[in-house]
């Protein structure tokens, strides 16, 4: 019993632990990303490969999802002679929802590894150190610039990714479905609230700290070799998604809790 307690007590220890040191990075990162002096062409060349890179995976994504969602709605509906509502449902189910949502999964699945993996390779082979040593700020010119970058164009893909989606549901409902386009099109726009696209751009935002928060932490403090890197790797993916899905119903609650 007394070990039972023990290692209860280590797990919650080091959980305290943990979060800590999270806090505080995510701290010292938020001071070095709102104040100056900016490192412009790195940032701007981490807004490229988090935005316009991730593009082609993001409108594969939401055109899929907006098809299957139109047919599956449609099936769902049709037992209760609400075939009409297809179209409502598929763009406020993509703007409030699955837009940000997996966009967010697949941005941390791709740039949430590669920034763990470059950082914690920088980290290993002491690069970090000696950025240290030539007086650089690593948070101001490795971490600052990503936060930012993945705080503005996570929104920006989470826009196309509705529009991407929608016109998947479009052209499942007009083309196979058997929709007027000009009733879709209304449909689609009759219902559809501000506050709905609003509220998705929103957790755009937070999902995109959270990605890069995530990436940069597990790979500044990574060690080990190649072995730590994979390792921080995985643990930024794996928390990334994880704190996604939380703050998606966070904020959901924070928007439409009556």
């Amino acid at each position: 019993m007394t070990q039972f307690l023990a290692l209860i007590g280590r797990v919650f220890l080091a959980f305290l632990r943990h979060t800590g040191r999270l806090v505080t990075f995510s701290a010292v990162a938020l001071y070095n990303m709102v104040l100056p002096p900016y490192y412009g062409r790195t940032l701007s060349r981490q807004m490229i490969e988090i935005g316009y890179y991730s593009l082609p995976v993001v409108g594969l994504t939401a055109i899929f999802s907006g098809m299957v969602l139109a047919l599956q709605s449609h099936t769902g509906f049709a037992r209760f002679s609400a075939e009409g509502a297809v179209a409502t449902v598929v763009v406020i189910s993509l703007t409030r929802e699955l837009g940000p949502v997996l966009a967010g999964l697949m941005v941390a699945g791709r740039v949430g590894a590669a920034m763990a993996a470059e950082i914690g390779t920088m980290r290993v082979t002491e690069q970090i150190d000696a950025l240290v040593t030539l007086s650089t700020n690593p948070f101001k010119y490795l971490i600052a610039p990503r936060l930012l970058a993945a705080v503005l164009m996570l929104p920006a893909l989470v826009l196309v990714a509705d529009i991407v989606g929608v016109f998947g549901g479009y052209l499942v409902g007009v083309y196979k479905l058997g929709f007027n386009p000009a009733n879709y099109i209304q449909r689609t726009w009759e219902y559809l609230q501000p506050l709905d696209v609003i509220s998705g751009l929103v957790k755009a935002g937070v999902f995109g700290f959270i990605i890069a928060l995530m990436g940069c932490y597990n790979g500044y403090h990574s060690k080990g070799g190649a072995q730590g890197v994979g390792s921080a790797t995985r643990n930024a993916v794996v928390s990334a998604s994880i704190l996604i899905l939380t703050f998606n119903y966070l904020i959901t609650e924070l928007f439409f809790a009556q």
